[in-house]
């Protein structure tokens, strides 16, 4: 589901813990908190289109964004006016029409107009992606369709979204990867993972994070501390305590110097340093320069950005 639709992490959703970000951390990249600070939305050149007032956002999928007020979730369009009012206990982005939300206690789905479509019935349910969407039951989980029906039954101690036909599940204490029949493609072999991205997958094997190809073969030896998805040709990795960015072949292409380092969307990375979040370029370059306390993702043009005040 994520900034970030966001990810960043391995076994992730969204964004942004590391090395890893587990689906119940899925938001933008700082979680709401009760200091003087709230969620706005900038463009890319960093000017405010929507003006700070919400205690959390993120960014815009389908033309809706998710954000908190009063300590409930609701929706906005690209102007600020609020289409699903503010009702939910918790909620994420929408994706493939659907969102999840949390009413009650339990987890469901609505659609664009805020319709229960599915009924809250998971104890948690996550965003779908290529028709399936990870929900759990019985503190395990499984995958069903846009209808709510099973598709590959609660077995898994953690799952992940489909992406490019695969998705990465726990069993056992090892992470491996089904299609979307249940069927085993990559057998439970590493210590963590993420989602296929660009034909790639960041795995641990051993202490350090590599990636590997749909065939599970390793194709960038694990040496890195944390590793992100693929985002437009580069991934977020980690060393020592710092972020940089890679290539495909497993080339450092910005050198590890953030503090955090989301994957690229439109362009642009968040990151941060001195504990301030800004966006960067695929060069490395500050394009918008470090001053917020949390970001999402950029899409559709805009990105959720936390400014705080005096």
């Amino acid at each position: 589901m994520g900034c970030p639709a966001v990810r960043v992490g391995l076994a992730a959703w969204l964004l942004l813990a590391w090395p890893l970000a587990r689906p119940e951390q899925a938001g933008a990249g700082s979680a709401p908190s009760p200091s003087p600070a709230k969620w706005g939305f900038v463009d890319k050149t960093g000017r405010t289109v929507i003006e700070p007032q919400f205690e959390y956002a993120s960014g815009f999928s389908g033309g809706l964004a998710r954000v908190k007020q009063v300590g409930k979730f609701g929706y906005i369009d690209s102007t600020g006016s609020i289409l699903i009012p503010f009702q939910f206990d918790f909620a994420l982005d929408f994706a493939e029409g659907l969102a999840s939300v949390r009413a009650g206690g339990q987890s469901g789905y609505i659609d664009r107009t805020g319709k229960m479509v599915i009924e809250p019935r998971y104890e948690t349910a996550y965003r779908f992606s290529e028709g399936l969407a990870v929900v759990s039951q019985g503190r395990k989980f499984g995958y069903v369709d846009a209808s709510g029906r099973w598709a590959v039954p609660a077995q898994f101690s953690l799952g992940l979204d489909f992406l490019e036909g695969l998705a990465a599940v726990k069993v056992d204490r090892k992470f491996g990867f089904i299609d979307a029949r249940g069927v085993m493609a990559i057998h439970p072999q590493f210590e963590d993972a993420a989602a296929f991205s660009e034909g790639l997958a960041g795995v641990k094997i051993g202490k350090k994070y590599g990636f590997i190809d749909k065939a599970g073969k390793v194709v960038i030896e694990p040496q890195f501390d944390g590793a992100g998805e693929f985002s437009e040709g580069l991934a977020s990795v980690k060393a020592g305590n710092l972020f940089g960015y890679v290539s495909k072949v497993g080339k450092i292409v910005i050198e590890p110097q953030f503090e955090v380092a989301y994957g690229f969307s439109e362009g642009l990375s968040g990151v941060s340093l001195a504990r301030k979040f800004g966006f960067i370029d695929r060069s490395g370059r500050f394009v918008i320069r470090p001053q917020f306390d949390g970001v999402s993702r950029f899409a559709e043009g805009l990105a959720a950005a936390r400014f705080r005040f005096p």
